[in-house]
């Protein structure tokens, strides 16, 4: 069982570097992932780190909701709690990328299509600078159809509507 256990672990904790975790956050979440819940003494005292590191590494997993913080009555100590739905792990963590993905690019493009509309409106400037940035604001332009493309993408995985066209697989297939 343990075998099978720190197989999974492993193979959980390899592959957190996609969602920006480090090492150790890794396997602490894979090591949650197959526990009920966990206070911090007891991540502590199972993964053997530091109390600032598991600080640290359940602050990330929260920020990305793969785990989350569980209301104890009667206790004083945080309990936590793994994201078990790989799903909603996923749709989370990548919906927060594009999200700031699709803000920062179309600020920059907007803060940029000014600049080059000005650029284009100087007849102070010689004709073959203008005609490049008129080319660079088409360019940018263009862009803006890959952007509002992801934010569409990012509702359909929100609502979950993307899975009319690409449905999950159940246990029994």
């Amino acid at each position: 069982m343990e075998h099978a256990k720190d197989q999974v672990i492993g193979a959980i904790s390899e592959t957190m570097d996609l969602y920006g975790v480090t090492p150790s956050a890794g396997k602490l979440y894979a090591t949650m992932y197959f526990k009920e819940q966990l206070t911090l003494d007891e991540m502590r005292e199972e993964l053997g780190m530091t109390k600032a590191s598991m600080s640290t590494s359940v602050r990330k997993l929260q920020e990305i909701e793969m785990v989350k913080k569980k209301f104890m009555r009667g206790s004083r100590k945080h309990t936590y709690v793994a994201e078990k739905d790989f799903f909603h792990s996923f749709m989370a963590f990548y919906c927060q990328m594009w999200d700031r993905e699709v803000k920062m690019n179309m600020e920059a493009i907007k803060e940029a299509e000014v600049h080059l509309n000005e650029i284009q409106e100087d007849e102070t400037i010689s004709e073959e600078l203008r005609e490049e940035a008129r080319e660079h604001y088409n360019l940018l332009d263009k862009s803006k159809v890959y952007y509002r493309w992801l934010e569409r993408l990012t509702a359909s995985i929100r609502s979950e509507e993307i899975f009319e066209f690409l449905p999950k697989e159940t246990t029994e297939e």
